[in-house]
């Protein structure tokens, strides 16, 4: 059995097992699942790197997400005399 088949045997089970288990639908469950099966195979890849690298989301100075930044002063320490 082909990676092909073994998909699209996956999804007519999910199907059927979606619809409750209906006897006498796989024919129809197959089907679906097969136009499934095409549309997952000609669906564009993400490339690992894009999915794995995101943006940080910027803080409000309640400690939300949102939109304004909270700016942080960037003073240095000064040694003591």
């Amino acid at each position: 059995m082909s990676t092909d088949d073994k998909r699209i045997r996956e999804f007519a089970y999910q199907i059927w097992e979606s619809e409750g288990k209906p006897e006498g639908q796989e024919a129809r469950h197959w089907e679906m699942a097969c136009k499934l099966a095409e549309a997952e195979a000609l669906a564009p890849k993400k490339p690992a790197k894009a999915a794995a690298s995101k943006t940080p989301v910027s803080k409000t100075a309640n400690g939300k997400a949102g939109d304004a930044k909270v700016a942080t002063p960037k003073t240095k320490a000064k040694p003591a005399a």
